[in-house]
């Protein structure tokens, strides 16, 4: 099977999937989200139920994007022959295999620490308020690690796939 045709699609979701993973931590050391659809006047409740669905509809896209970038950057990887030189940190890769496990190490701290906490946060999950406000520094620090190393990684990314520096 052919899978050349797959690399344009590929390139395009694993940038796509970058801007909006990464630009979604970089919005949210910059400004704060609005939620429209909310009125002043409004009833708590219609208030918490807008809240709640932009915030399931806004963290959906956001985790996911960063499974969208992971899955197209390694099938990326092995569509060239340099996946096994990424992973290993080896030759003319190993630049942009130390961007790709960074940017592992970024999912794995979205999908096993900001996102069970940020659950909390947000109230998907009900939590005593001592709990909300011990997640909440989490889920900070969390996401600002994210955005400190997506620096890095989309640095190192560009010079490994476009040739800029090789160790």
């Amino acid at each position: 099977m052919d899978l050349t045709l797959l690399d344009p699609a590929a390139r395009l979701l694993h940038i796509a999937g970058a801007i909006i993973w990464v630009g979604h931590n970089w919005v949210n050391v910059v400004q704060t989200p609005v939620y429209r659809g909310v009125l002043p006047g409004d009833p708590p409740e219609a208030v918490r139920s807008v809240f709640i669905g932009a915030s399931k509809r806004e963290h959906g896209i956001f985790r996911h994007a960063s499974l969208v970038v992971w899955a197209t950057g390694v099938f990326l990887l092995w569509r060239r022959g340099d996946l096994l030189e990424a992973a290993t940190l080896s030759g003319p890769s190993a630049v942009i295999g130390l961007g790709a496990w960074i940017g592992t190490l970024m999912v794995l701290n979205l999908w096993l620490i900001l996102w069970p906490h940020q659950k909390k946060v947000l109230g998907f999950v009900e939590a005593p308020t001592a709990e909300r406000l011990r997640c909440s520094r989490i889920t900070f620090l969390s996401s600002r690690f994210n955005t400190v190393l997506s620096v890095a990684t989309l640095t190192l990314m560009v010079l490994g796939a476009h040739g800029g520096w090789s160790p």
